[in-house]
Parts: structure tokens; C-alpha cells; sequence
């Protein structure tokens, strides 16, 4: 891991709707780079993942408010090659909620806030290391699940604390996954076959993005604070709650760095400029973090190890996307991004502003503006070439040509895409029945 500077203190504690900031607040009375970057360009499927196993490589698409997952090839035409239910004990999960009334309440804010109406059933996922399960993590019942891609059975379930799962991401090794708790505001690392907790560590307010860096030995939690209020004015941004980054060491799960954007912002001259750091993507050297944050249409570049912003790009706006802030989702203006393989060029999902772009890092100058219908999560395909962003409003993913900046291909996928993860299943694998 590149150098950092020492830690500093935590800040101090600083949208939709304000029923969800409500709701968080009963809850405390009442109780680098396998993640968002550059996969490594691979060579095309099949792999072998263990003597006797032949896995392919494909992509799994989150379809958060239908509870499935689509299996697409992960290069050239991106062909859908099934589907998976991965919320089989949905029944049983209701049952639970509607009879505990807390948990009902923040399942019903859930659905109002962050959900836009609709339940949050999957949110993030990766294969395990032999191809035979997906583990998902699934906002609306606060927890994560591994579905045995055979048969499309639960084989554990891990509850996380408070009451929604988030964001995850895995060890470089594929053998842990992390996942942000993001009411509890705690990150929990679970074995990836079994669901054991290994560690745990403590982060700021609604703990969202996680990136292992340094081989696995760190991983960096960035959190966004409290999204969901419509306490959006720029003078309000006291209420939003304690946002940082937290790097942790992955043997001890000791906390060994904290980092307050806020300083770094104004030092930089961008005090107009939230601190909650959205997607972020490290460079493959780590020695550069590019990120986007609240209510911004454009990427921030800090220097690891210089501890500084060094640029801010401005990304164009659309003029039909209101400039009120409390239409926009989860305080997001932009949101999603990925990095080429080779670490030259950036790929910028802008979401409220309809459209994804390829960013040169040596410039920071986007190239063509690509139509795009709420694009909300960016990826690289398998063979490096291309970005892969999800039309969470089109329910489609689509892929971009890092090289032209042109779109190459898009295909149809269930209802509000989010999470788009390279993974790998069985050379011969079909989908289950559904259940």
C-alpha cells in the first residue's frame, strides 16, 4: 500500500425523505482493487479454478427491486445466459419483519427513502472462489446470503447489523467478502463459503463503499452519511453526519487510518464540495484515488501519498436534470465508475444526468457523451475493453468502448439494475428453476 499520512481525528458528527433520517435516529435508541476498479483484463472462459473444475467467466446484474440476478457474458455481445431468484426465502423474511415493529419500520423506510417506492432486494454480489455460489447482499432484509447457483437454495445467511445491507466487495484472493452495514455503521468481513465473521471495525455514517487495497492486507470504507433526508441545501450540510474514509488493516481489523475529506476539499479551494466520497476507484499503482461525491457532476483525483487533492473535474450537465437537489436519488448526481485495466482512462456513470462518458486520466477531458437512461454502477468487461454501466431507468446494461468512447453493445435485464460484478460459474452451467 502506498504511504498515508498519520490519522487524524474522526470528525465531528454533521434525502429524500426525511422518514428514513427519522427512522436511523430510532435505531440508536432502539437497539483497492477487486471492488470497484479494474478487474484484471482476463483471457476468455474457460478458467480453471481447481483440479477437475472448469469455470467460465460471466457477469452478474443486480436487479435490485426484482430480487434476481442476470447472468451475461462478460465481453463481446454481453448474451444473457440466465436468471437467478436470489430472494428464494422472501416469505420467510417478510414473515420476520412484519413481526417485529422496528424492523418493519425501517423495511417500510427503506422502500420510501433509498427504494424510490420499491423493496431494495439486491444490492452487491461475487461468485465464490469455486464457481458454485453467489453471495449477495440484500438491503431490505439486512443481511448477506450465498444461493448455490445449482439449485438456487440459500446455503448460509449472515444478518448484519442494524437494518440494511450495502455495498460489498472481495479480498483479492476471492476467499472474503466485506459488506457495509450501512444503519449499523459497521463493516462486517465474512468467509465467502462459509458466512463466518472473520472481523469487523467500526466506520462513520452509513458506511457505503468498500475497496481492498494493498493485496488484501487493507480495505478502505468510505461513508456517505444520512442521504435520505431532503436536507439537501448546501447550508444544511451540518445534518448530513460524520463522513470519512476508514482504512483497516484485514489481519487485526484495526483501524490504521482515517481520512476527513472535508480538510482536504478545503484546502484544495472546494468548500462548495460534499465530503461523502460515492463510488471511487484506486489506480492500479493505489498511488491515485479518483471519486465522485454528493450532489457533484465530475471526478476529484487525491494523491494517496501526498495526502491531497490535486484536481477536480467538471463533468458537462444536462440541461433537462433539475438543479433541485431533492430530486435527485440518494443525494447522487453522478454515480458509478470504473477504471481501464491499464489505469489510462476512467469510465463516469452520470447518473442524473443521463448519460456515461470515458474519462483520459492524463487530461481528465471526457470523450462522447453516451446516452444513458440513470446509469448507476460502472465495471470493465473480462477482456479489459470495454466499460459495462447499468441503465438502472432503461433496465439494460450497455458497454462502452474505452478505446473510441463509442457504445458497442447493449442488452435488456430485469427491473432496476444496479450492481454489475464479474464472476464465474461452471462451464456448463444452467440456470436453476426458478423458485
Amino acid at each position: 500500500m502506498a504511504p498515508v499520512p498519520p490519522v487524524p481525528a474522526p470528525p465531528s458528527p454533521r434525502r429524500r425523505r426525511a422518514v428514513l433520517g427519522a427512522l436511523t435516529a430510532l435505531a440508536v435508541t432502539a437497539v483497492p482493487s477487486a471492488v470497484v476498479g479494474a478487474p484484471t483484463a482476463a483471457a476468455s472462459a474457460p478458467v480453471l479454478a481447481a483440479p477437475g473444475a472448469v469455470l467460465q467467466e460471466v457477469m452478474f446484474v443486480g436487479n435490485n427491486w426484482e430480487g434476481t440476478a442476470d447472468v451475461i457474458r462478460s465481453r463481446g455481445d454481453y448474451a444473457r445466459l440466465g436468471r437467478i431468484n436470489v430472494v428464494p426465502d422472501r416469505a420467510e423474511r417478510l414473515r420476520e419483519i412484519y413481526l417485529n415493529p422496528i424492523r418493519l419500520a425501517f423495511f417500510l423506510g427503506i422502500r420510501q427513502g433509498p427504494g424510490e417506492g420499491n423493496d431494495q432486494l439486491v444490492d452487491d454480489m461475487y461468485t465464490t472462489p469455486d464457481g458454485e455460489a453467489l453471495v449477495v447482499s440484500r438491503p431490505s432484509f439486512a443481511d448477506v446470503v450465498s444461493v448455490d447457483l445449482a439449485t438456487g437454495t440459500i446455503n448460509w445467511r449472515f444478518p448484519v447489523s442494524g437494518f440494511r445491507s450495502d455495498h460489498m466487495a472481495v479480498s483479492p484472493d476471492g476467499t472474503r467478502v466485506a459488506v457495509s452495514a450501512s444503519t449499523g455503521n459497521t463493516v462486517h468481513v465474512l468467509d465467502i463459503v462459509t458466512g463466518r465473521q472473520v472481523g469487523s471495525f467500526a466506520t462513520g455514517d452509513k458506511p457505503h463503499e468498500n475497496i481492498f487495497a494493498g493485496g488484501g492486507r487493507y480495505l478502505w470504507n468510505m461513508s456517505i452519511g444520512e442521504v435520505n433526508t431532503a436536507l439537501d441545501a448546501p447550508w444544511l450540510d451540518w445534518t448530513k453526519g460524520d463522513r470519512r474514509i476508514t482504512i483497516a488493516d484485514t489481519r487485526t481489523f484495526q483501524v490504521v487510518k482515517v481520512i476527513d475529506m472535508r480538510q482536504r476539499l478545503d484546502a484544495a479551494g472546494r468548500n462548495d464540495l460534499s465530503d461523502a466520497v460515492r463510488p471511487a476507484v484506486l489506480t492500479p499503482d493505489e498511488r491515485t484515488l479518483y471519486f465522485q461525491v454528493s450532489f457533484f457532476h465530475g471526478v476529484v483525483e487525491y494523491d494517496v501519498a501526498g495526502d491531497r487533492i490535486t484536481r477536480v473535474r467538471e463533468l458537462p450537465k444536462n440541461p433537462a436534470t433539475s438543479e433541485d437537489r431533492t430530486t435527485w436519488v440518494n443525494d447522487s448526481r453522478h454515480h458509478g465508475m470504473s477504471i481501464s485495466p491499464d489505469g489510462a482512462k476512467l469510465c463516469v456513470a452520470g447518473t442524473m444526468d443521463d448519460y456515461a462518458t470515458i474519462v483520459d486520466r492524463a487530461t481528465l477531458r471526457e470523450g462522447p457523451l453516451v446516452t444513458a437512461s440513470k446509469p448507476y454502477w460502472a465495471t470493465v468487461s473480462s477482456d479489459g475493453r470495454d466499460c459495462v454501466i447499468s441503465e438502472a431507468g432503461a433496465d439494460r446494461v450497455t458497454a462502452i468502448n474505452f478505446a473510441t468512447g463509442q457504445k458497442v453493445a447493449s442488452v435488456p435485464v430485469g427491473d432496476h439494475p444496479q450492481r454489475v460484478r464479474v464472476g464465474r460459474i461452471p462451464a456448463d452451467w444452467t440456470a436453476p428453476p426458478t423458485r
